[in-house]
């Protein structure tokens, strides 16, 4: 898996488009749909897999509906730039559920940007002050709250390509 990426052509990404938009859709549908026969389209399909592009196939579950009405941007701030400490952090947050994303950034006076989801303020403080703070090397926290998503997009534009 992951090795050098195929030259994409138009029929690879009309599969690419399909798949982020409905990754249930058949094998036989998915080819109707971009003109293809079931087993090229199978075959094309099975390469994107194994180079890597398709990573996994994922169900978006409504967070409101399940009782997660707390979504946090957490800037996270550490003592030491080492990589020991860098990778402590990144193998307990790897355990921790509510964390949905996790991305080293640049630009702001933090290192990492989580984006946890959680049922309410109650848990946050818990998760917070019980879990988070007190991880190695964390000197920071800067939380900002999601009051309301307005483009709550997965699909990867394609157009580039």
């Amino acid at each position: 898996m992951n090795s050098i990426p195929p030259t994409l052509d138009r029929t690879d990404k009309r599969i690419l488009a399909a798949l982020q938009h409905n990754a249930r859709i058949s094998n036989l549908q998915l080819a109707e749909l971009v003109g293809l026969s079931a087993t090229p389209c199978a075959r094309r399909v099975k390469r994107l897999e194994d180079c890597g592009i398709i990573q996994g196939h994922f169900t978006v579950l409504d967070e409101t509906l399940l009782g997660l009405s707390l979504t946090a941007l957490i800037s996270i701030s550490m003592d030491r730039h080492t990589p020991d400490r860098f990778a402590n952090f990144e193998k307990i947050i790897s355990d921790f559920p509510e964390i949905i994303e996790c991305s080293i950034v640049t630009g702001q006076s933090a290192d990492y940007l989580l984006k946890a989801v959680l049922p309410d303020m109650a848990r946050y403080e818990e998760f917070l002050l019980g879990r988070l703070t007190k991880i190695d090397g964390v000197t920071g926290v800067h939380s900002s709250f999601i009051l309301r998503h307005v483009i709550p997009r997965a699909q990867l534009p394609l157009e580039h390509l």
